[in-house]
Order: C-alpha cells, then structure tokens, then sequence
C-alpha cells in the first residue's frame, strides 16, 4: 500500500523527504482530527461547568486513556503531558533527581544520549555533588554486558537510557538493563523519542520507571509529548512547574497541589496537540507495527543495499543486522556533511545534517558530524534510488576538488 498518499505535504511538495528521526510528516487524518478540535471543541479543558468545556475535558482525558493503554500502562494518571520528550526528561531530573540524588551517588548515561537525556543530568549531579558516568560503546556501536554491569553498580541510583539512537539507529537493550539497574538498587528513565514510532511499547514488561517520547515523531502535532511515570514514584514528586489547574488548595503562605496527573500539568494545556497525539497513535494502530516494521526494514535493507555501492561513502551503523531500527548516518569522504546536504537539497533531497544533538557521541567516534537519513511508512524504494542519484551528482561536483587537493 502507498501510504504516501495520505500526506497532504506530499500532494503540495516533490520531495523525498528522510528526516523521520527529526519529525514526521502529517497525516490527513491527524490534521483533520487537529482542525475539528478548533471547529467544534475549542475550550479550556478542567475549568468550565459548560458543555463545551466538558467535551474539551472529555477530548483531553480520552487521548490520556488512549496513550496508557498503547503503552501498556497500569493506570492513566501515570500519563503526564508535556510539550515534548526534552521537557519530560527534565522534569524527571529536576523533581525526582534533585531530591533524591545524595553526595557520592552516580548517575549513569550511555554516550549515545541526546543532549536533552545528558545536560539535565549534568546539571543535577554537579547541584547534588552526586557524580555523572557514562556506558561507551564497542566497535560495533553497542553496549556490550560487561560495560553495562562494569558502568552500573551498587552506586548508581538513576540509570538514563536512549532506547534507540537518534544517530547510529542501535536499539539498546533496555529490558536487560533495567533489570540490572533494579537489581543494583537503581531507577531506570528510558528515552523512547526514537523507539515508540517504529516498535509496540509495553512499559510493564519492560518494568521502566519513567518512559518519555514526543508525539511529532509519530505523526502527531509539534510541541506534545509524553511522561510516563510509576505512580508510587510520581506521588513522592514534587511538582517541576507551578500554576493553574496543579493545585488543590492555595493560602497566603502555602499551597497544596492536586493528585495525579494534574499536579505535573500546570497551566492551559496544548490540547489540541493532545486530540493530534490520540489520531496519531489510532493512525498507527490502524496499520500496526508489524506492517510499519516490515517497510522500514526493507528500506533499510536497500539503503544499505545501494550505499554500499558507493566508494566514496561510509557509513556508521551497527554491524550486527538484528540490532537496529530506520536510521543511518554516513558521510561523503571528503566533504563536509553540511555541504553534502546542501547539494542534495537542490535536487528536493532531505537530510540532516550535524552533530544530531549527540556532541559527545560524535566526539567519542573522532568525528564532528554526520549526513543522517531516516526513514517513515511514506518512503518508498524510488526514494532511495533519488537520493543516491543525488549523492552521485553531489560527489561528482566535489570529486575535481578533492582531487585537486590529493
């Protein structure tokens, strides 16, 4: 089936667009559901005792329903909404980590983390005097047993992990080490921003503590996003944000604040990126994952496939062929990624370019940016073959230079 055409951009723009991992494109379906809320639903949810209201109510509390029971949550209020996975992560540093981190504590990341899982956590652990460890990579792009059990130990108390890499595509094993971090006494916090679009997420059998994602990397609307929480652990949290609607009584010199969920969701709310959240999750589930899994992997398949045809590409990928999910990372030897994008800009290619907000991923790797492709269901095989065309017209005005230059 060609989901293509359920993408108005694609209907309005001749592009081949491989930037997945940086946001998704749109659906009809998600935008109509968006632009009904306006038509029909529009008001302040929680705060009016008129009908409108309610339903505006109705349409928020459904979609945080909805998200428990597609993750496989144990109860609802354990869903709070947030403007994106970065604020989700530092909200969790900031109530969890700042009262519950002592001196000589550690915290431990894998250097594959995206900044937004990285610099809270140097913020907190340099406030706390707690100290900050990392869990590097082997030649494969992996996280190997031993780093794992060397990195986590009776120390560490907060273990923060990607569950895929926004750079390498590797899908770290994450149910293995929660269970190691449990047993080390630790909390786990798993970034799903990369994970939750492309594979079925049951946070009970996976036994995380906190689960964060964003919803415009799975065809919802920009600027909502998701925490999951335990509930004994959100109950023992004090709120990250003050406001409207989290609080249940306020005197003159103290306040007391409203029970789950509504304690970590202070003021009005983006509710209709809530209303985008729900059709995006129903557009998914009316394809499911096994269908979405199977496209991506033949894409990726070809795009390996074709790339490797290319001499004047490499690639940065994991080699083990079971370990990884629809993004790959490569450069032109001898330009500069940014370039590379350009180039393949003017022939309607996109890609990203940079350090992917994973400076010290690159950095450990002894590189300072990659070219990133990534691919959704919208893709197809013609797309690839677009984008190596490009990539052979983009080397070839190069190649004379680098010649030149040898």
């Amino acid at each position: 089936m060609d989901y293509k055409k359920d993408f108005p951009i694609f209907k309005n723009k001749d592009i081949v667009y491989l930037d997945s991992a940086a946001t998704t494109q749109k659906p009809k379906y998600v935008i109509d559901k968006v632009n009904k809320f306006y038509e029909t639903l529009n008001a302040n949810p929680h705060r009016g005792a008129y009908s409108l209201s309610m339903d505006a109510t109705e349409a928020y509390e459904s979609t945080r329903e909805k998200i428990s029971k597609f993750i496989g949550a144990r109860y609802k209020e354990e869903i709070i909404f947030t403007k994106n996975a970065s604020e989700a992560l530092n909200l969790i540093a900031y109530s969890y980590g700042l009262d519950n981190l002592l001196p000589d504590d550690e915290v431990v990341l894998s250097i594959m983390e995206h900044h937004s899982n990285l610099v809270p956590w140097q913020y907190i652990t340099r406030k706390t005097g707690s100290k900050l460890n990392y869990m590097y990579i082997n030649e494969n792009y992996e996280l190997d047993d031993c780093e794992i059990k060397n990195k986590i130990t009776n120390k560490t108390k907060i273990v923060a992990i990607t569950h895929i890499s926004n750079v390498l595509g590797t899908v770290n094993k994450v149910k293995e080490i929660i269970k190691y971090a449990h047993k080390m006494g630790a909390i786990v916090v798993v970034d799903g921003s990369q994970s939750i679009p492309h594979m079925k997420i049951d946070v009970q059998d996976l036994n995380a503590d906190f689960f964060v994602f964003s919803g415009h990397k799975m065809f919802a609307p920009l600027g909502i996003g998701v925490m999951y929480g335990k509930r004994e652990i959100l109950n023992k949290m004090q709120p990250f944000l003050m406001g409207g609607d989290m609080i249940e009584y306020v005197y003159e010199q103290k306040t007391t604040f409203a029970p789950l969920p509504n304690k970590f969701e202070a003021g009005t709310q983006n509710v209709e990126g809530v209303v985008g959240l729900g059709a995006a999750i129903d557009y998914i589930e009316s394809i499911g994952y096994d269908k979405i899994n199977k496209i991506e992997q033949e894409l990726y398949n070809k795009a390996i496939c074709e790339l490797k045809k290319l001499d004047f590409i490499e690639l940065y990928i994991p080699s083990n062929k079971e370990n990884y999910s629809s993004v790959i990372s490569f450069n032109v030897k001898g330009v500069h990624p940014h370039d590379v994008a350009s180039i393949l800009d003017s022939y309607s290619v996109c890609v990203r370019s940079g350090n992917h907000c994973a400076q010290p991923l690159l950095r450990y790797m002894g590189i300072d940016s990659t070219c990133r492709m990534s691919f959704s269901i919208y893709n197809t095989e013609d797309d690839i073959l677009r984008l190596v065309i490009s990539l052979k017209k983009a080397y070839n005005m190069f190649e004379k230079y680098l010649n030149k230059n040898c």
